[in-house]
């Protein structure tokens, strides 16, 4: 009853609070479909959302590096790509294409996405009201970091690259499981 009305109020736009964890929201695929975090309960999340034509594009290659260092261990890395930022004009296969051509992506990739703003995505709303305003994306390649439990553990700017979360995420990896 509870997701019924959890889904009913983020189809309204209303109450992300109502979310208890990551796992409550789905994204779009880029290449089409759901991309649903619940299919990664139990596992470590690194949210980013990216930009094609940005400073901090090259990110890229660290976010494959993270996936590939850790996708084995229960990490999970998902690229949300924007264009909140006016750097991302492309459609959702023109920035398949690119991330895969250009950086070898194959980590789960959402739809091109809204990630700040009265339009955001549920996902960010409820970042928003959970985790603090202001830890919302100020830009590109911003990163949630979520624990098993599908709580935001803690949020990084572009300046962090990803790979400056291995520390973290050690971290995670290496606690008891409740």
């Amino acid at each position: 009853m509870k997701s019924l009305a959890l889904a009913f109020a983020l189809c309204l736009g209303a109450a992300p609070a109502l979310a208890e964890s990551a796992y409550d929201f789905s994204f779009e695929k880029l290449e089409g479909g759901e991309l649903p975090l619940a299919a990664y309960k139990g596992k470590v999340l690194v949210v980013v959302n990216t930009a094609s034509f940005c400073g901090f594009t090259d990110q890229y290659k660290g976010m494959v590096k993270l996936w590939d260092a850790y996708k084995d261990k229960g990490v999970i890395v998902i690229g949300v790509p924007s264009d909140d930022f006016d750097q991302e004009p492309g459609s959702n296969a023109e920035i398949k294409e690119f991330c895969e051509l250009t950086y070898g992506v194959d980590f789960p990739m959402a739809g091109k996405t809204h990630v700040i703003g009265k339009d955001a995505h549920p996902f960010y709303k409820w970042a928003a009201t959970s985790f603090g305003e202001d830890q919302v994306p100020s830009w590109n390649f911003h990163k949630y970091l979520i624990g098993q439990d599908g709580q935001i553990v803690d949020s990084y700017s572009a300046f962090t690259g990803p790979t400056g979360l291995s520390g973290a995420i050690d971290k995670l990896l290496a606690a008891p499981k409740s």
